[in-house]
């Protein structure tokens, strides 16, 4: 473990602060997103590399105090849908790497979580595999992370219970600490339709010791604002927090960023929901490091 761990962070009074998108931040900085691969192109040339150590080290310089790994889109089924798969091991080896080097810019302190994200399309629940299938398909991508030297595992966007529920077992069985967060939408769903307090009752259980919070992510501040407070009084005794995107969807290069994006407003916006039980606060899509300096400044005060 390098420096602390993530139950240490989150005793301490103020709220834990994460870092922000990476994949729209590869983006704005110029480096290909199209799908399927999305932020794993990063993965594949110098500059990408280059660019994606560079964001890595910006959120920690900005006070994050957890970095997630660029592997959103860097399991065996999404590189083998770009004709990648023989890239599997170096491509997530390669992205662990640019995420440790990038907490080397920290105090010590700033931890390396492995990304597990859904094996289809966030937003399209429908497309979700049979439990069994997720099942057999996490274990392999946690297994790799957790032998590469991951601080823990992030599960994250998750839209449908089956698939959260069989990230849950693949990240409880590498004995590593991990979290969850859910895909949700108003008033208190999944984004498949599935009744949030349900969903998180199974994953408690499924999960056993080492789930260290539950978090909501990959909707926009009004949304998760609707859902937050009801989503924070679910398994009481679990740190609960969210992580909001700003911007939208698009088929072709995967998000569109938005006109305006204050980091001021957002780190306001964040910093309200503290008063609601959040104990972890981050951005998601569109956030930028100015967001989470913004972000830490506000927590710090």
């Amino acid at each position: 473990m390098h420096g602390a761990d993530l139950s240490f962070l989150l005793s301490r009074p103020r709220p834990l602060v994460l870092d922000g998108a990476v994949g729209t931040e590869l983006a704005r900085r110029g480096i290909p997103t199209t799908t399927p691969l999305w932020s794993a192109h990063a993965l594949f040339s110098d500059e990408g590399l280059r660019t994606l150590a560079a964001i890595h080290a910006d959120y920690a310089r900005a006070g994050a105090e957890v970095l997630v790994t660029n592997t959103f889109r860097t399991t065996l089924r999404a590189l083998e849908a770009a004709g990648r798969g023989a890239d599997w091991r170096r491509a997530n080896e390669l992205a662990v790497e640019c995420a440790r080097e990038g907490a080397s810019e920290s105090d010590g302190s700033c931890l390396v979580a492995g990304s597990i994200a859904p094996l289809e399309d966030c937003y399209s629940p429908n497309r979700v595999p049979p439990e069994a299938t997720c099942l057999v398909e996490h274990r392999r991508q946690v297994r790799l992370l957790a032998e590469l030297g991951v601080d823990l595992i992030w599960i994250e966007t998750m839209n449908a219970r089956r698939e959260a529920l069989a990230a849950t077992v693949a990240a409880k069985e590498s004995g590593l600490d991990f979290v969850v967060s859910l895909c949700p939408k108003p008033p208190e769903h999944l984004l498949s339709g599935e009744a949030l307090a349900g969903v998180v009752d199974e994953i408690v259980a499924a999960a056993g010791a080492g789930l260290r919070a539950l978090l909501i992510n990959c909707a926009a501040p009004e949304e998760l604002e609707a859902i937050f407070p009801r989503f924070a009084s679910l398994a009481p005794g679990v740190p609960h927090g969210l992580y909001a995107h700003l911007g939208e969807r698009d088929e072709a290069v995967g998000w569109r960023l938005p006109a305006r994006h204050d980091p001021l407003r957002y780190a306001d916006w964040a910093v309200r929901r503290v008063g609601e039980g959040a104990r972890l606060l981050g951005g998601c899509c569109g956030t930028t490091p100015d967001h989470v300096a913004a972000l830490r400044r506000a927590v710090d005060a």
